[in-house]
């Protein structure tokens, strides 16, 4: 089951924390220590949704020991490993505050920042965005690979992404509603936040070291990651396409103009093979990558029209 439960808001928490999980164990007693205090210190009636993303370790175990007095707990365990976007989406499903609050367990998203969300959202914003203030934390590599994927974003997605937001994120349960209602099933959540729009804020925070394991996110699945923003935001890639093989083709058309005309004027020499087969091998890449591009659009329309569920639940218990 992936479809968005049709819970009330009336008498529930008035926030919910949403805490994506995947192979946390030796992490997620500290995340629980840092964060009770925090939500506390709001005043606010709140709740946390944990979402295993079919761990490989006692993710899951560790979080059945968590408890703090007056919080309600629930916990989502997939049948498997569906990824963060399938994860996140599952822990909005299933959130029942009137805004909720998407955070890593890894404490690089800092807990002591949700105060200054809730303030923001309680002066009238609905969305709010958590922004890392520098990339220090990552290699050189993956920052400026982070830029270029943000500028070209920038240019010719259908909505901006803002730069450097993540999925740190404060939300009114009005958006939350919004975005469950969005039930593709590649999901690029980073455009599918921004493409719901709403009176959006943003408050800044420091990315701090994981103090537990390591990422999973290397820079092969981000590179993915962004063939996906690409290809589920914008055509821009298969209209490139077509402006280069109109553009071969425009030059091809003049260059056999010249080749006739210089034939019929002064004769016509053999030429010679290299040139010639640099010149199928150019063309036939060009060809090669045009039907790739292609195929992706065709391969996401594939997945999409198979209407399988975002992510399956193994178990989900209430605490």
């Amino acid at each position: 089951m992936d479809t968005m439960p049709d819970t009330a808001v009336t008498g529930q928490p008035e926030l919910s924390v949403v805490v994506p999980c995947y192979n946390e164990e030796a992490g997620i007693a500290a995340f629980w220590a840092r964060l009770c205090p925090v939500m506390d210190a709001i005043g606010l009636t709140w709740e946390v949704v944990f979402v295993n993303d079919g761990s490989r370790d006692d993710t899951v175990g560790r979080i059945s020991t968590l408890t703090h007095p007056g919080v309600s707990k629930r916990t989502i365990d997939f049948s498997r490993n569906f990824g963060k976007e399938a994860a996140i989406t599952a822990g909005l499903d299933h959130a029942r505050g009137k805004a909720s609050v998407v955070i890593d367990s890894d404490l690089q998203h800092p807990p002591e920042t949700i105060p200054l969300m809730v303030t923001l959202w309680q002066a009238g914003a609905e969305v709010v965005l958590g922004k890392r203030q520098s990339r220090e934390t990552d290699s050189a590599l993956r920052t400026w690979f982070s830029n270029r994927f943000y500028s070209f974003a920038s240019k010719v997605f259908e909505v901006p992404i803002p730069k450097d937001v993540g999925d740190f994120r404060l939300m009114d349960h009005q958006v939350v509603k919004a975005l469950g209602s969005l039930r593709e099933n590649q999901r690029f959540m980073k455009g599918l936040f921004a493409w719901v729009g709403f009176r959006t804020q943003i408050v800044e925070f420091e990315v701090a070291q994981r103090e537990h394991g390591t990422s999973s996110f290397n820079l092969w699945r981000l590179l993915n990651f962004a063939v996906d923003g690409i290809t589920s935001f914008t055509t821009v890639p298969l209209r490139l396409w077509f402006y280069l093989g109109s553009l071969v083709s425009l030059v091809s058309l003049i260059y056999g103009t010249i080749i006739v005309v210089d034939a019929l004027l002064f004769g016509s020499e053999v030429p010679g093979y290299p040139s010639l087969a640099a010149l199928m091998c150019f063309l036939g890449g060009i060809q090669l990558i045009g039907i790739g591009v292609l195929g992706e659009y065709i391969g996401r329309i594939y997945r999409e029209v198979k209407f399988r569920p975002i992510y399956i639940i193994r178990e989900l218990r209430d605490e």
